[in-house]
């Protein structure tokens, strides 16, 4: 019997012959993964994989390991679901303010010196939270806050897609450029990513 051991690649349009098994290992990790398109990932994963299995007009099996196999996108998968997986994901993007019908932007800070950048950024979110009052989340240190030696933090702004871009921009920079006038903090790197992938 041979075996394909592969990360989440193999799941990318490779077509491989007479594969009767597929299995998913730990899909938690995916389910519970901090971000909102967890389940939308998550969901297209499994499909996919599932759809590595029974090709040639042949039956194949799918095992899921998890410790919630009453999840409910475990359901949608098994039940391969999509329409149902839509409405429930749409209503759920709704309810939160996420994309499509909100924009996000965050704002990075980067430095060496943790509770300096920390001190930054929550002087940032402050600031910003004057105008856009609950928009404005965290600051927060991402789950790995620390890349090269430098710590990272960062700041979520949810704004109605309504809002003026151009409006929205020149005042995030306003404060962006206040706070590297401040002596101590005039070297740590901010930057905005809008809708970040």
């Amino acid at each position: 019997m041979d075996i394909i051991v592969g990360t989440q690649m193999i799941s990318k349009g490779l077509d491989f012959n007479n594969v009767q098994l597929v299995g998913v290992l730990n899909a938690d990790q995916m389910l519970n993964f901090p971000d909102f398109r967890a389940f939308e990932r998550a969901f297209q994963m499994m499909v996919q994989v599932a759809g590595r299995a029974g090709r040639l007009k042949k039956q194949g099996m799918v095992v899921i390991q998890s410790s919630y196999p009453d999840h409910k996108i475990i359901k949608l998968v098994i039940d391969h679901d999509y329409d149902g997986f839509y409405k429930s994901e749409i209503e759920e993007r709704k309810k939160f303010m996420y994309p499509p019908f909100y924009r996000l932007i965050q704002i990075t800070l980067i430095d060496k010196n943790k509770s300096r950048v920390n001190e930054a950024a929550e002087l940032l979110a402050s600031s910003l939270r004057s105008k856009l009052k609950q928009r404005v989340l965290g600051p927060e240190f991402p789950y790995i806050s620390r890349i090269r030696n430098k710590h990272h933090i960062h700041i979520l702004l949810k704004l109605e897609r309504s809002m003026s871009p151009i409006k929205v921009r020149e005042f995030i920079q306003e404060k962006m450029n206040e706070i590297h006038s401040i002596k101590e903090f005039k070297y740590i790197r901010i930057y905005a990513d809008v809708d970040p992938a």
